[in-house]
């Protein structure tokens, strides 16, 4: 299997995913760096990332 950069958002969720139901107090904060994550990467400021 060869990991693209479209891979990366499913990734990242099933990563977010899992820490979540390991460590519940975690949601917020995982919550929080995606969404700066995203708007980064939307406004292209992280242009290497953008999907």
């Amino acid at each position: 299997m060869v990991i693209t950069a479209g891979h990366l958002p499913h990734i990242v969720a099933l990563i977010a995913g899992i820490l979540i139901l390991i460590m519940p107090r975690l949601l917020n904060y995982i919550v929080a760096i995606y969404l700066i994550f995203v708007g980064l990467v939307g406004m292209g400021l992280l242009r290497w990332l953008h999907l």
